[in-house]
């Protein structure tokens, strides 16, 4: 269930599916690199103002899931405009800073972006840009990226399934709101 916090500015209601915790798996795989099943966390929270931080840190996972060795780590602002359009500015840990632009779906949880401007280090790998699509589907948030270099041309190459983090307060919360069920507790599913 997406919740809107009272306090969420009024521009990132259509943003709220995104807010919170998150955690799970997926795939990488780009020429040139080992493909590879990867762990993900993810946090979007807000402070009132008219963004959402974003942060995102993932791994390699071994066959039997265990953490190998950092992936790849990135932290930025989200942000609605006019017309349900989305910005994102993002920093990567490899050097790469981008300028993200995309819109929300009509009448669904879903954001389709697009690189707008790329800036790399020198130590950064080749990078000219990507998209990413960003969907909330059976309270899970999915996501694909896409990416390409000189060399490659746009692919795609991680993508995830990420479930919602509940804290124990947060649990707490939830059994105070449940509704009244019957003694037996099987009637309820009847």
């Amino acid at each position: 269930m997406i919740q809107i916090p009272s306090d969420l500015h009024p521009d990132l209601v259509p943003l709220a599916f995104l807010l919170g915790n998150w955690a799970g798996a997926g795939v990488t795989d780009f020429p040139g690199a080992e493909k590879a099943n990867f762990g993900q966390e993810v946090s979007f929270t807000h402070d009132g103002r008219d963004f959402l931080e974003y942060h995102s840190h993932t791994w390699i996972l071994d066959s039997e899931g265990n953490k190998v060795k950092p992936l790849e780590s990135e932290s930025g602002f989200w942000r609605v405009g006019k017309d349900r359009k989305v910005e994102v500015v993002m920093v990567r840990d490899d050097g790469v800073v981008e300028v993200w632009y995309g819109e929300l779906a009509d009448k669904k949880p879903q954001i389709d972006l697009a690189t707008d401007a790329v800036a790399r280090t020198a130590a950064s790998g080749p990078y000219s840009g990507g998209k990413r699509l960003y969907g909330y589907v059976k309270s899970d948030l999915m996501w694909v990226g896409e990416k390409q270099t000189p060399e490659v041309p746009l692919r795609p190459y991680m993508s995830a399934q990420l479930k919602k983090v509940v804290s124990p307060e947060e649990v707490a919360e939830m059994a105070r709101n449940l509704p009244d069920m019957p003694d037996d507790g099987i009637a309820f599913f009847k």
